[in-house]
């Protein structure tokens, strides 16, 4: 049974990341906006989801799907300030996102720089 779960619990997250990357494709192919503005929105719809209190419940049901894209970052940002911000004061809610998403942007930036010492780039 307790695959099952698995198989199921796998399942929704991957319709709901593949649903968010979906709908982001929709808006690039669409619209007129580019990649990084809808990045943006994403990242914007993330923290307007924490800051209202309804992305836990969200994540409760859709898991990694919905934390692993940029909603999740967003959302972590939010989290992070207002933690922030109710501990140590206005201040907190700009330093709160940085140190909740210290870790996850410094891989990022060394894992980059890991791959540029390994691969060189090529123009078209």
């Amino acid at each position: 049974m307790e695959i099952l779960r698995n198989i199921g619990t796998y399942a929704i997250v991957f319709a709901v990341g593949g649903g968010l990357c979906a709908i982001a494709e929709l808006l690039i192919v669409r619209t007129k906006l580019t990649p990084a503005r809808i990045l943006v929105i994403f990242l914007i719809v993330g923290i307007a989801l924490e800051g209202i209190g309804v992305y836990d419940y969200i994540f409760e049901v859709c898991k990694c799907g919905i934390s692993v894209p940029i909603v999740g970052f967003g959302a972590a940002l939010a989290k992070g300030s207002i933690e922030m911000a109710k501990s140590v004061g206005f201040i907190g809610a700009f330093a709160g996102g940085l140190v909740r998403t210290a870790y996850g942007v410094g891989v990022a930036i060394f894992m980059s720089y890991l791959v540029t010492l390994l691969f060189t780039a090529k123009a078209k």
